[in-house]
């Protein structure tokens, strides 16, 4: 079809407020009305996400949808103010907008949900309000468990990603609305915003605990209330794959799961590879449940998964040596667990002789983690792991007889004392190959207080002993014969984990301790799966990259100090500044990133995110300069930041941010 482009186009509220919307349709959909899909996120259409919105949602206007993306209220050039992510306000603004879309003469009257990550969260979320005129989503890199697998905390432990997501989201919730689109209006919209900015870091920082904050929006909690088709998307490179086997075993409608090597962005766009054609596969899931085209896709197996094989370790790859493989129904009947004791003589299938091993790693392990959550980006994967192995406590099994295949989340149970009250305990599963390079396949961290569940977690007793399970995150993986498989156990991660507020000595019972790995019998039918199609793409806007930057990650250790000192120092968009010639702006943005910490001290933990952004059209020019700084004490964590906000060379506003947030068990 023809595309017809809405450049913006406002949607009522019942209360008076505004949402800016971009709509790409065919151009005949007012005389042959279409069904309607609908992205609805933060991240300002108008410019910064621009350029990855066109070919997208053009793309699916060509094949006979509209497509729509919305700005939040409070974001871009929508009305109103923004207080947190996943409100009660977000979801019944995303309520009437799809009755509004429904209710367009140019719509059928069947409305799909999807987007990637903050899209794929609200898809769910909103699907479970069951809104009349939604059929059918699509959630990509997204959470049923805004607690468990989001960028906040992972196993009770805090994740040094809260920071500085959190201040990348300030940054954007700060900039003006455009002129063009708003009128006069534009400098008293962004001056309530600056105003009104929260501080994101210190509001999730306050919430170390699965409470009513984070069980709200959390469709884990209510997943019956979902019941249109649902199509979880994820990558074993992403922070939020746990979510899609989990889905699928508890939806009761109608679901279907894929699963690639992927890190944290669309499938058709797939970093590692090998990409796939997600836009003819979406369009698939859309013309069943919004058209009613029997085409099949609901017969197909419901969970498909990339295969990954042993690689050496790499800071990226352009591809993941692997396969396809499916399984009918999930939790599927050909996974089987295989138990491995954790002896004095490794990973053995016989507990031996009791005994036990002492632990206190120093802060510096982690180093070769790569980041919580990739994101495609150079030297973000997890490198030779054999530093941190040596930082850790380890048990290898022989070399292996047959090759094992896993599909699944492994599991280590460990019994341990501790002469700490509070500890973190950090568990990874890597692949040894025969020249001993140490591959990370998977790992899980556990604050040990959170023993027995995160709602209400409990001091240890020091030197009492516990018994605790660690699940490690989802994988799918092939052990070659040859190899060895290893478990290592820590108590630091950095800079992934925050460490706890003191460095713990573990005492790990052997014999009573374990791993237990999913392993897959290989299915003759995964040589008989549909092939996806090569990567196809809409049309792209016109933007030139104006300034080059220079990405960077280094990596330093002061011997004088012992003090670790880790930088990255990246930007959007492949530059510092592009420019979208179609509406004459230009858009900059650069960030740096540093963690330093002592080898010896949980307590010299620093993190700071510095960040500057622009949007800039003949006299009008706007900066932001934003820093934010975590460190914390044993009693407390403190966040400290400043944001200045310039309009030419004058400053419009400041803002001074500096909190002390009480540590509970973290």
């Amino acid at each position: 079809n023809g595309v017809e482009v809405i450049e913006n186009e406002w949607i009522p509220l019942a209360d008076g407020c505004r949402l800016a919307a971009r709509i790409w349709r065919p151009d005949n959909a007012s005389s042959k009305p279409v069904p309607v899909l609908l992205e609805f996120l933060p991240y300002r259409k108008r410019d910064f996400m621009r350029h990855r919105d066109e070919p997208m949602h053009s793309y699916f206007a060509s094949h006979g949808y509209a497509s729509v993306r919305v700005d939040l209220r409070g974001c871009g050039d929508s009305d109103g103010l923004l207080a947190d992510e996943y409100s009660a306000q977000e979801h019944a603004d995303g309520v009437e907008i799809i009755a509004w879309l429904a209710a367009q003469p140019w719509c059928s009257g069947n409305v799909g949900m999807f987007g990637i990550s903050w899209g794929g969260f609200n898809s769910l979320q909103i699907a479970a309000l069951r809104p009349p005129a939604l059929k059918a989503i699509m959630a990509l890199c997204a959470s049923d468990d805004r607690y468990t697998d989001d960028a906040h905390y992972m196993g009770g432990c805090l994740l040094t990603e809260n920071l500085q997501w959190g201040s990348i989201f300030m940054v954007n919730q700060a900039l003006p609305p455009d002129p063009e689109i708003v009128g006069e209006v534009w400098r008293e919209q962004w001056r309530e915003r600056l105003e009104n900015l929260p501080n994101f870091p210190e509001l999730w920082l306050r919430q170390p605990w699965r409470g009513n904050y984070w069980q709200a929006g959390s469709v884990r909690d209510h997943i019956e209330r979902i019941d249109v088709s649902v199509y979880a998307i994820g990558g074993w490179a992403d922070g939020y794959t746990n979510a899609v086997p989990r889905l699928l075993a508890s939806l009761k409608s109608p679901c279907k799961g894929l699963i690639g090597p992927w890190a944290h962005n669309f499938p058709h766009q797939g970093v590692p590879g090998p990409a796939i054609g997600f836009l003819q596969e979406a369009v698939r899931w859309w013309d069943r449940w919004l058209k009613d085209i029997d085409n099949g896709i609901e017969r197909e197996p419901v969970l498909r998964v990339w295969l990954q094989e042993a690689v050496k370790p790499e800071p990226q790859y352009d591809t993941m040596p692997g396969r396809w493989v499916a399984e009918p129904v999930w939790p599927s009947p050909n996974i089987a667990p295989l138990d491995f004791y954790l002896s004095d003589s490794g990973c053995t299938h016989e507990p031996g002789e009791p005994g036990e091993q002492i632990l206190s790693s120093p802060q510096t392990c982690g180093i070769r983690g790569g980041e919580w959550c990739a994101f495609g980006s150079d030297g973000e994967m997890p490198r030779d792991q054999r530093p941190d192995d040596g930082f850790s406590l380890t048990w290898d099994t022989p070399r292996l007889k047959q090759r094992i295949e896993i599909l699944g989340a492994p599991i280590v149970r460990l019994t341990l004392r501790s002469d700490q009250p509070a500890a973190n305990v950090i568990v990874r599963l890597c692949d040894i190959a025969p020249d001993g390079t140490s591959l990370r396949v998977s790992y899980g961290v556990l604050n040990l207080t959170h023993r027995n569940g995160h709602a209400a977690p409990e001091p240890l007793v020091p030197g009492e002993s516990v018994t605790v399970e660690v699940q490690l995150n989802d994988i799918a993986h092939a052990f070659p014969q040859g190899h060895r498989i290893r478990v290592a156990v820590s108590t630091a991660y950095w800079p992934i984990v925050w460490p706890s507020n003191a460095t713990p000595c573990l005492h790990i019972m052997n014999g009573e301790s374990y791993l237990r790995l999913p392993v897959r019998e290989p299915r003759d039918d995964d040589a008989n799966l549909r092939p996806f199609d090569k990567p196809e793409t809409g049309q792209h806007g016109s933007m030139k990259r104006v300034h080059h930057h220079q990405f960077s990650r280094k990596l330093a250790i002061d011997l004088t100090s012992n003090r670790f000192h880790y930088e990255l120092n990246g930007s959007e968009f492949d530059a510092s500044v592009v420019h979208f010639e179609d509406i004459d702006l230009k858009v900059g943005y650069t960030m740096s990133k540093c963690f330093e910490i002592a080898e010896d001290d949980p307590l010299s933990a620093t993190e700071i995110i510095e960040q500057r952004a622009t949007l800039m059209r003949g006299d009008w020019c706007i900066t932001l300069r934003m820093s934010m700084t975590q460190t914390a004490d044993a009693e407390a964590f403190y966040l400290n930041g400043r944001l200045e906000a310039d309009e030419g060379s004058d400053r419009f506003i400041e803002r001074d941010f500096s909190v002390r947030v009480p540590r509970r068990l973290v």
